[in-house]
């Protein structure tokens, strides 16, 4: 039996995804110049480690981004300055809050599914995965979310241009990399104008939190404060979105552990986690060697590359038995789909509760959830995520 990676063609660089084992957990890229980081134990070090392993890549990446795209970019602090920028966010991200926000996504999603009930075939990214948590983020930050066709081209945008393979690209990633930064231009002017109005009409959401907040005494600079904004609003819908349909794909491929599912409704929430585990989003993060390190038996000298590969790593036999298994009864399961230590997601909750709320609606709604051969997914094209822009199923 074909996986789910092989049936539907997801990007040839996730070897590991075609059964194929790194043979270390820890290996050097002569070519590239970057060592590659397979091991969950590996992953789960350096990840813990910021004082060694640095989210400050930047500086060691041949190709550059501008310096005022990457002012308040928490993805490349390190503490205390990362702690201070998070500490403005968490209080938005608490689970009792979170836990407020039940019944609203809730709504959201029925209404969502309304618009397609009764038809046989539904697009589930265009229908439910893509516009039930871009509305959500938007309503948090205080933006409109009608404007959510404009937040999804602007999305595609920054997954299709700012990957870190355009960085190592010194051929064509300045080009590429530059022609993106153009390109995210609306969405930066459209988030300073939506700050400065609060900065004159504060209301109570993210956006005026984020306008009127300090660091230290001193208040944001607006270009701090339109990077926080663009992150939030880019990974608050995206990473959610992909979880959904990855979720359903599995599901899909396979259909007793589906009936299982429907059978028990208890299991959605580990469906979504052995999801993230297997087809995880963010299947790559990059780290910077700030001392001589040791991983494994390696020694990784100062200033260098890591790339850690969460994607491998959450397929590691020695941390998942029987790793390539679809189970949403695994436990524990301790995958890296949300990322781990210091940077771990801070809206993991929030997308738990938006996957768990939208996958049990459409198990209620609809009897089936079966994709089409002649009609097949499609990805998003980078080596560093996983995840469909279009999902077509039916329904009945």
């Amino acid at each position: 039996m074909t996986s789910v990676v092989e049936r539907w063609n997801i990007h040839p660089e996730h070897r590991w995804l075609y059964g194929e084992r790194p043979a270390s957990p820890v290996e050097f890229d002569e070519a590239q110049g970057l060592w590659n980081v397979y091991g969950h134990a590996e992953c789960r070090e350096a990840l813990g480690d910021h004082r060694t392993f640095s989210s400050h890549t930047a500086r060691l990446l041949p190709v550059g981004v501008e310096e005022s795209l990457l002012e308040g970019d928490l993805s490349q602090l390190d503490p205390p300055k990362h702690l201070k920028y998070r500490r403005l966010l968490t209080p938005a991200f608490s689970p009792k809050l979170i836990g407020a926000m039940e019944p609203r996504i809730a709504a959201i999603t029925a209404g969502l599914l309304d618009a397609v009930d009764g038809k046989p075939e539904i697009e589930m990214v265009a229908d439910l995965a893509y516009p039930l948590p871009v509305i959500v983020i938007a309503e948090l930050l205080g933006v409109p979310a009608s404007d959510r066709e404009l937040f999804r081209e602007w999305a595609d945008n920054v997954i299709e241009s700012f990957s870190g393979f355009s960085s190592l690209d010194e051929e064509h990633g300045a080009e590429d990399i530059a022609a993106g930064t153009e390109r995210l231009q609306p969405l930066l002017a459209y988030l300073s104008e939506h700050l400065a109005e609060r900065r004159r009409r504060p209301r109570e959401d993210l956006l005026t939190h984020l306008a009127t907040a300090e660091v230290d005494g001193e208040r944001l600079t607006g270009n701090e404060a339109v990077n926080i904004a663009n992150i939030m609003l880019i990974t608050g819908h995206i990473t959610t979105s992909m979880v959904l349909g990855n979720t359903v794909l599995c599901l899909d491929h396979h259909p007793e552990q589906a009936a299982r599912v429907r059978a028990d409704q208890s299991l959605v929430p580990g469906a979504i986690e052995e999801a993230l585990r297997l087809l995880s989003p963010a299947t790559v993060l990059t780290r910077a060697t700030n001392v001589d390190a040791d991983l494994n038996g390696h020694r990784v000298p100062k200033d260098q590359l890591a790339f850690l590969w969460l994607g491998a790593a959450n397929r590691d036999p020695r941390a998942f038995p029987d790793p390539d298994r679809f189970d949403p009864g695994r436990d524990p399961n301790p995958h890296f789909g949300f990322g781990w230590g210091i940077h771990f997601c801070i809206g993991a909750g929030l997308a738990r509760l938006e996957g768990r709320i939208a996958l049990n609606a459409l198990l209620d709604r609809f009897p089936e959830l079966r994709t089409d051969p002649d009609d097949p997914p499609a990805f998003f094209g980078t080596p560093d995520m996983i995840g469909v822009n279009r999902l077509p199923l039916h329904t009945a």
